[in-house]
């Protein structure tokens, strides 16, 4: 572990909705939860203030309309996440080129590898401009915790939130963790945790007092070794800016069960697909076909079969995946299903399958139909119904954007019964007015969504840092 504080771990607070947040100027300072919006959705992210309530991450969305039956709840528009997440990162990037991405809103930077960090004062000094940089571009909000190792500046982001900064200096690490509860330490879950709760162990500190060979009989050697080890707040992994992608997969998840097989056909000749558009946007291709199918009673299958090459040809892909559903039992109703692909490498074995050839046609005939019922499917996951541009006169998802011919830019509050309610406002707007529509209104089309923060002329030359956050 490093002598100063120059492992960067930045959390993006609440972000999905945070940015439905500063897009929608109604929506500022109320409870908003952004996910699926079916009888099966999940919550993807809440805002603070729908926190309050009780929702969370994860969480069904049906249960989080119970516990905060008010909140604004939204589609996701990953387009414009992808977007605000990419003027995060570069703006970590201009702090080293050791940048490791976890998701959208999530990352660790090495600032000493970018020699703008090499010890507390330059650390907080980065931590505090790095904040300020992220409002003035995107105008949202990030946590930084600043340590000597990834597994205590992730712990410190954590302390920060919201909208804060926290530093762990050097020598003090075992002081500061001891007290906490054993789901501090990263892995440590609710299984993992009741199981130490059983053993007499609640508090980081008793879990090193336990001592390693204690650990290893609770929770098996790997575990005990690792989490022993965190105990002691020892962690020397590095700040690994390229991670390799070990798969690549799509699923969805319907509201009602799929009962007819040949539906259920449809849907993973869709999926594969899909999955291969993936592939090949990432300039890859791979050998292993995976089928995942999770039945009415939740309990979930997966298959696999292995080519004798890399593929990234959607009928071979296609053809495999059929295969595999071929062993599954579907009786009864499937809820989920997904294909997969790992193996994966950077080139392809052409005509791998001569048979693939033979029935293009038949198979093209195939997607047309899956297409079909895939658009009149209301249990789409949520990232592919945000995914969907809808129609006029159809599909027309809560939260997503639209242009009025007469009214200007809005948003969908909601849709049913032939109608569409919009909300007209523009992120540096006053809280705008709401119309409804029929939903083959002429005049009203989908539309892209508007950046968050007016681009102004000294934005090219840099942004300069605000006020420090709290230590």
């Amino acid at each position: 572990m490093r002598n100063a504080p120059t492992i960067l771990h930045l959390d993006m607070d609440a972000f999905f909705a945070s940015a439905e947040q500063a897009s929608k100027p109604s929506l500022r300072g109320k409870a908003v939860v952004v996910g699926g919006l079916g009888v099966r959705g999940v919550v993807a992210t809440a805002s603070y203030e729908a926190r309050v309530f009780g929702v969370h991450s994860a969480m069904p969305m049906a249960q989080a309309r119970r516990l905060a039956p008010n909140a604004a709840y939204l589609v996701p528009r990953f387009g414009l996440y992808r977007e605000i997440s990419d003027q995060v990162m570069g703006l970590l990037r201009t702090l080293s080129p050791l940048v490791e991405p976890l998701s959208l809103d999530e990352a660790f930077v090495d600032l000493e590898a970018g020699g703008t960090a090499w010890d507390d004062a330059s650390a907080r000094l980065a931590g505090v401009k790095l904040r300020a940089d992220i409002r003035a571009v995107t105008g949202l909000t990030g946590s930084v915790g600043l340590a000597a190792s990834k597994m205590l500046a992730k712990i410190a982001s954590e302390q920060a939130k919201p909208d804060g900064l926290v530093v762990i200096e050097p020598g003090t690490e075992r002081a500061m963790l001891g007290p906490m509860p054993v789901r501090t330490l990263p892995g440590v879950g609710p299984a993992t945790g009741d199981h130490l709760r059983r053993g007499g162990i609640n508090t980081v500190d008793e879990i090193a007092e336990a001592g390693e060979d204690e650990l290893v009989r609770l929770l098996g050697k790997a575990h005990g070794h690792a989490l022993y080890a965190m105990a002691l707040a020892r962690d020397e992994r590095p700040v690994v800016a390229e991670r390799e992608t070990k798969s690549v997969s799509v699923e969805d998840t319907y509201d009602v069960d799929i009962h007819d097989r040949v539906r259920v056909g449809l849907e993973v000749q869709r999926l594969a697909d899909r999955c291969v558009q993936r592939l090949r946007r990432a300039g890859l291709s791979g050998r292993t076909i995976v089928l995942k199918v999770r039945r009415y009673d939740f309990s979930t299958l997966t298959r696999s079969e292995t080519l004798r090459g890399p593929t990234d040809d959607p009928a071979v892909v296609r053809e495999a995946a059929a295969r595999l559903l071929e062993a599954v039992d579907t009786t009864g109703g499937v809820r989920l299903l997904g294909v997969g692909v790992s193996g994966l490498a950077d080139y392809t074995q052409e005509d791998l399958f001569a048979q693939a050839q033979a029935t293009a046609q038949a198979q093209a005939a195939v997607e047309e139909t899956a297409e079909q019922e895939h658009s009149d499917e209301e249990g789409a996951s949520a990232e592919s119904a945000a995914e969907q541009v809808p129609a006029a006169g159809r599909r027309w998802p809560a939260g997503h954007d639209v242009h009025h011919a007469e009214h200007g830019h809005g948003w969908v509050q909601g849709s049913g019964l032939g109608r569409v309610t919009v909300r007209f406002e523009t992120p540096d707007s006053e809280p705008g007015r709401v119309r409804t529509f029929r939903t083959d209104d002429g005049a009203l089309e989908p539309a892209d969504p508007l950046p968050l923060v007016r681009r102004r002329p000294e934005d090219s030359t840099g942004v300069s840092a605000g006020a420090p956050g709290r230590a």
